[in-house]
């Protein structure tokens, strides 16, 4: 069996030499994410497996090119599974994508996101050295916590080789309730009730309707459901499953899609335009055509930032502007990590 580990350090090393850049290729499930690609493609999709899992210790580890579905079948194995709820994107989603892209799914306010769940990694950087952060334990980190930092930088800041992540149980009952209103009414009931102490795992509103996912114990479930109003949803996994995926009715269509990361109980606004509220009001999705920085703008009055998600124009800035101060610490990073800039050229931004 061939050393794909070596090949790739080997890769580095020789565009390190000759000064060509590299795009990092998994599935291929997120190109659409991120500034255009550029650079000679480094595909690690053949780095791939589970190296170590251990059900008791609920910790797992597989390399970088692993396919979600591949661990997913593993932890279901033993009733567990990702309590970050990841995208699959028809399979081809794979574990270090996942990470790089920093992707989690409907329960991240209350479950956590892939960083909250990363115990540590490997990481090839620019000079096409093997580095391990982290472990499979979670404990205080001193420092810079490189392992989530990996979260979100888009491969900019080396390839990672392999994840470690706690998984967590799958929950015992799950059910969703169903209830008619409007964005602002629904976005004051989700924070309402994400500050009681019901197991509260999903809080999403779209086409005037508010969705309420809980899971837990049967018990705690039962209760909540004649405590709360709505009407229950039959077969509401189809519904999160869509969700988490992306293939909701609202997410067809070629129009720029934006996303929102915002103060949870922030105003809604643009009522007259399309958006999706997720996240109990902290994610939000608006599809159209706007202005960067006025939507940037908005986004600041609201506590957050903004992102194109998909289409548009992905030669301008897709991410929201950074103040100088955090730029320059990027660029720090970058340069720490890959002093000569070979991986994923201004994916992240045009200036890294």
């Amino acid at each position: 069996m061939k050393d794909i580990s070596a090949e790739l350090i080997e890769r580095i090393k020789q565009a390190s030499s000759d000064g060509s850049k590299l795009q990092i290729v998994g599935g291929g499930s997120k190109e659409f994410m991120g500034r255009t690609p550029e650079g000679v493609p480094l595909n690690i999709a053949e780095h791939s497996g589970i190296v170590n899992y251990e059900p008791i210790e609920l910790v797992l580890t597989a390399r970088a090119g692993t396919p979600l579905t591949e661990i997913n079948n593993a932890l279901s194995e033993h009733n567990q599974r990702l309590a970050f709820e990841p995208p699959l994107f028809d399979g081809q989603a794979t574990l270090g994508g996942t990470l790089a892209c920093h992707l989690s799914g409907p329960g991240r306010p209350w479950n956590g996101s892939v960083r909250d769940h990363v115990l540590g990694i490997r990481l090839i950087n620019g000079r096409g050295e093997a580095l391990r952060f982290g472990g499979q334990v979670m404990k205080n980190v001193a420092g810079y916590d490189v392992s989530r930092m990996q979260a979100g930088a888009m491969g900019t800041l080396g390839v990672i080789s392999e994840v470690s992540l706690k998984v967590m149980p799958k929950p015992a009952a799950t059910m969703t309730l169903k209830r008619e209103m409007d964005a602002t009414q629904a976005i004051k009931e989700m924070n309402r009730l994400a500050g009681l102490p019901n197991p509260l795992t999903g809080a999403c509103w779209f086409e005037n309707h508010l969705y309420l996912r809980l899971e837990g114990a049967r018990s705690a479930v039962e209760s909540t459901v004649k405590q709360w109003q709505g009407k229950i949803l039959e077969e509401s996994d189809t519904l999160w499953t869509q969700l988490r995926e992306q293939q909701l009715d609202y997410f067809s269509g070629h129009a720029p899609l934006w996303r929102f990361s915002v103060n949870s109980n922030a105003e809604h606004v643009f009522p007259d335009k399309e958006w999706l509220v997720d996240w109990g009001g902290s994610q939000r999705w608006l599809r159209g055509d706007f202005d960067t920085e006025s939507l940037e703008a908005l986004a600041n009055s609201m506590g957050g930032q903004v992102s194109l998600y998909s289409g548009g124009d992905r030669l301008q800035e897709v991410f929201h502007t950074q103040p100088e101060a955090l730029r320059g610490l990027h660029q720090r990073l970058k340069h720490a990590f890959d002093p000569l800039g070979i991986f994923n050229p201004g994916r992240l931004y045009s200036w890294m």
